[in-house]
């Protein structure tokens, strides 16, 4: 599970746009309840220099992050990355091109509210709840019209620019989301708008705070601002019907486990240095769960614990085998709860018919012993370009929204052809893929709720050990009631690409009220 999405819990529009009959501007209302936010520029429409403006104020449960992080769930800072990601809305009216909207704190706590009406502008906050474009909350008015934002130098300012007008926004916000877990700057959200020379111009001292309908008192003084409209971008808000379309932070990391002990590779000159390295792993596994060894944790040792190699048939026999640095045990670390790692390398002996075994130990004590088979590089005399048979060989029919499942991936080349001997005495083992990436859509129409994450977060390339590859998804990141198929991605050096593969693996999510 490399991702993980905390859908906003507060979200609204604010304006200082005339009403419909042009004569009185909506810095009132509130959309706090619209299933839609919009933020635009309207430059000259009532008078020949008039400015009318809507911003859009979204809120994220912070200590939901906060909390997942403290139980393991999300990595410590510097392991995660942390997106906005806001849905574009279509509709009817014209959209602008060409056009960058800023994200930027909101320093100070505002209300939702319970409007709706976003084309009249009709829902007054008056004396009920919401933010608007005067006031922050009831009774309590912002210190500049519009909203109150960071923007001092050193705060985390973000911005993204629209080609057509009709894309998603999608900004990693890692610096700010760490600042709110921290305490440093308060989650009062973030206010999303356009830029400073795209809000429509105004000259004059008109940043004072003025009567509701005002025209003076609600617009904001911007002499560097456009003489040109842009009219309108929308964005789904948290209220939508559309599950996939909710503004979210979404959390990215990379959990990969690559355990080589099933692909363990002698050292060979046809390889560089690094490729050379074998990563193994123990997983210490007490009454079913990941535990610790004690005295070798993170905060213990720097979790240090001793492996060394042995040869033998059944069992380590004689000495201790001399590694590729000369030495004949080297150091290993604590990777997570219950999970050791070592990175090692060892050339090919005389006689490669035995086996080898790692030992990890420290202070005296054998913690675990492991078994390795391991194989002589080979250098094909021309290009092979495999076609794959695939299985996921644990996949239910069905899945609960609240459950985190591992998936594991069979592979094997379809050109396999065992003998009878084979067939008869040895079970088929997995191909392990060692760039392998997955997405996952829904049938129904296609739509793409994870993509293939293959960038620098890796959030959804597979794991994999002595049994083949893996991953774990947790399943409330799609909506229950529909079913969805996963697809794969091997990566192919030889045209520097990922290719999809052709097998496409069912499910259906449940919601269950029992």
């Amino acid at each position: 599970m490399a991702i993980k999405r905390y859908k906003a819990n507060a979200d609204t529009t604010i304006v200082n746009a005339y009403k419909e009959d042009l004569s009185e501007r909506g810095t009132g209302s509130n959309m706090g309840r619209a299933d839609v936010m919009e933020v635009f520029s309207i430059y000259g429409r009532q008078t020949t220099s008039s400015q009318e403006l809507s911003r859009t104020l979204v809120k994220f449960p912070i200590s939901s992050i906060s909390t997942d992080r403290t139980n393991g769930v999300v990595p410590a800072s510097g392991s995660v990355s942390f997106y906005l990601r806001m849905f574009n809305a279509p509709h009817s009216r014209a959209v602008p091109d060409e056009y960058k909207l800023m994200v930027m704190p909101v320093s100070r706590s505002w209300q939702e509210g319970i409007g709706l009406d976003l084309e009249n502008y009709s829902d007054e906050v008056k004396n009920n709840t919401g933010a608007n474009w005067m006031s922050c909350s009831k009774g309590t008015p912002w210190t500049l019209v519009g909203g109150d934002y960071m923007t001092a130098s050193g705060d985390p300012l973000y911005s993204q620019t629209f080609t057509t007008g009709l894309e998603d926004l999608e900004i990693n916000i890692s610096d700010l989301v760490e600042k709110w877990i921290a305490g440093t700057i308060s989650n009062n959200g973030v206010g999303i708008h356009l830029t400073a020379s795209q809000e429509a111009w105004f000259s004059g001292s008109a940043t004072a705070m003025g009567l509701v309908g005002n025209a003076t008192g609600s617009v904001l003084t911007n002499p560097a601002g456009a003489t040109v409209s842009y009219y309108t971008k929308r964005f789904f808000a948290r209220g939508s019907q559309f599950f996939f379309k909710r503004p979210v932070i979404e959390a990215r990391w990379d959990d990969r486990i690559l355990d080589d002990r099933g692909d363990f590779m002698y050292s060979s000159s046809l390889a560089p240095s690094a490729d050379n390295l074998n990563v193994l792993y123990l997983y210490n596994y007490v009454r079913g769960r990941l535990t610790n060894i004690p005295g070798l944790t993170q905060g213990a040792n720097n979790g240090e614990i001793l492996v060394s190699l042995y040869s033998g048939s059944s069992g380590p026999l004689g000495g201790k085998l001399v590694l590729y640095d000369g030495n004949t045990e080297l150091t290993g670390g604590h990777v997570s709860t219950g999970i050791y790692s070592c990175s090692l390398a060892i050339t090919a002996a005389a006689d490669t018919l035995l086996n080898i075994f790692d030992v990890w130990h420290s202070g005296g004590v054998e913690y675990s012993t492991g078994s390795i088979v391991p194989e002589k590089l080979f250098s094909p005399p021309m290009i092979n370009k495999p076609v794959y048979y695939m299985k996921i060989i644990n996949l239910q029919d069905k899945y609960r929204q609240n459950e985190i499942a591992r998936f594991g991936l069979f592979v094997r080349d379809k050109n396999w052809s065992p003998t009878i001997y084979t067939v008869a005495n040895t079970a088929v083992e997995t191909t392990t893929i060692h760039s392998a990436s997955y997405r996952v859509y829904r049938l129904l129409d296609g739509y793409e709720a994870i993509p293939y994450g293959t960038g620098s977060d890796f959030s959804t390339v597979t794991s994999y050990n002595v049994s083949g590859n893996y991953f774990d998804f947790d399943m409330s990141l799609l909506e229950p009631g529909y079913a969805y198929g996963i697809k794969f991605a091997f990566y192919d050096n030889s045209i520097s690409s990922w290719a999809e593969q052709p097998y496409v693996f069912k499910f259906r999510v449940e919601d269950y009220e029992y």
